[in-house]
């Protein structure tokens, strides 16, 4: 059933500061709930943290009752085949038929990719932590 594909995704709205991202997933960890994907968004005033967790309704109510504001909506997951083209080619069949792609992420993996504004300085406060660092060939090698 085409209405039972549907998965929850929160959208956090949160201002463009310090802290603000770790505070939200810090919240949602201390809950018990896992994040399987997320994505940020941003202006200079403010955020939107959108998320896809194992419990949508559990983390809605932890968030509001922290005093975020935060939307629960209806999106599409897809598992892409891991070819090139893979993903041009799910969203070629619904751009052709003229529903407007709003935005795309992806989800469940453990490489995650962060901007920061001073990227040397972060590089060096994750160096000597339990992170691994991934450089651009490690990327291409994990990807072949």
């Amino acid at each position: 059933m085409i209405d039972r594909m549907v998965i929850k995704q929160l959208s956090v709205f949160i201002a463009n500061e310090s802290g603000r991202v770790s505070e939200v997933t810090g919240l949602i960890g201390d809950a018990g709930i896992n994040i399987r994907g997320f994505s940020v968004s941003d202006t200079a005033d403010y955020g939107i943290l959108r998320l896809v967790v194992d419990r949508p309704d559990d983390a809605f109510a932890v968030l509001t009752a922290a005093g975020f504001t935060v939307r629960l909506d209806d999106v599409i997951c897809i598992d892409l085949p891991d070819v090139p083209g893979g993903l041009s080619a799910v969203l070629k069949v619904v751009s052709d038929a003229g529903v407007n792609i709003e935005y795309v992420y992806s989800l469940i993996a453990t490489f995650v990719v962060i901007n920061v504004g001073d990227v040397d300085r972060a590089l060096r406060l994750l160096s000597d932590r339990p992170v691994k660092l991934v450089s651009q060939t490690d990327l291409s090698a994990v990807l072949q």
